[in-house]
């Protein structure tokens, strides 16, 4: 009884090895498995390889009434973009009203705020803006140039109140960097002239003179911020989502055989206590 307590004792010491050694190694993994799939170091941030979620809520700039969210999503320099926003001047001489729209980048990463005003036209220009927000780094057109020299083209541009923006574009080295450092500011523009001043209204844009200053305007505003990891609260956090589970699974997966180890010690311990006290 005693060579079979012996063998016995054998198996639960190998069962207890390859349990807790499996689980440990599995806990050991989960982290990287779940890094690797983009919720680390390996991925999801400016030198990874994943998608990170960039997320701005547009608010009312020059007594405007309008509101929106635009949400960028950003694999690489790859930017997919949805966006909806309404409460905008509808008409502009009769046809629908073109509202530019771009993201900028490289100042402050601010809205202005109405002290911005300069020369008390009671509108914050886009050149009164700058010094908050940068220069415009991508143009938010429906169609063609996406570039900062496209920023004026109003054929290419939203039209009409309300807007259910979606497109995916290449984004330059800049634009990329002013998201990654958390100052990019989506910008749409294009006031009612009816909500200006008298002075205001008779004005003339500073970027296109031949338009009005209520045309490039800035009429909604709003700081890209990047959505944290397994925000699923927000709706866009789904590759979170995916890399947290993984890392829950394998988490898991090494705790249940860490316990399958456990289980194996007790049990060879209860059996070499039968094998050493039973009687010959």
């Amino acid at each position: 009884m005693r060579i079979k307590g012996a063998i016995r004792s054998r198996g639960g010491r190998a069962a207890l090895a390859l349990g807790g050694a499996a689980g440990l190694a599995l806990t050991a993994t989960a982290p990287a498995a779940s890094a690797a799939a983009g919720g680390g170091p390996a991925g999801g941030g400016p030198t990874g390889a994943g998608t990170v979620t960039y997320q701005a809520r547009l608010r009312p700039l020059n007594h405007q009434t309008g509101s929106g969210r635009l949400t960028l999503r950003l694999r690489g320099s790859t930017a997919t973009i949805t966006e909806r926003y309404s409460g905008l001047a509808a008409t502009l001489d009769g046809r629908p009203y073109p509202h530019l729209q771009h993201i900028h980048g490289g100042a402050r990463g601010m809205c202005p705020p109405a002290s911005a005003d300069r020369n008390g036209d009671g509108v914050v220009s886009t050149a009164e803006g700058k010094p908050y927000y940068g220069p415009i780094q991508a143009t938010l057109s429906v169609k063609g140039d996406i570039t900062p020299q496209g920023g004026t083209n109003l054929n290419n541009a939203p039209k009409g109140p309300s807007v259910r923006y979606e497109r995916t574009i290449t984004l330059s080295p800049a634009a990329v960097a002013s998201l990654h450092k958390g100052i990019a500011v989506v910008v749409v523009h294009g006031d009612d002239p009816r909500t200006l001043g008298r002075k205001a209204r008779n004005e003339k844009s500073e970027l296109v003179p031949s338009l009005p200053l209520a045309v490039t305007s800035p009429a909604l505003c709003g700081v890209l911020k990047a959505i944290p990891a397994g925000g699923a609260g927000t709706g866009t956090g789904s590759t979170a989502v995916t890399r947290d589970a993984t890392g829950a699974w394998l988490f898991g997966a090494g705790a249940v055989l860490f316990g399958a180890g456990a289980l194996a010690r007790v049990l060879f311990v209860r059996r070499r206590d039968r094998a050493t006290f039973r009687p010959a």
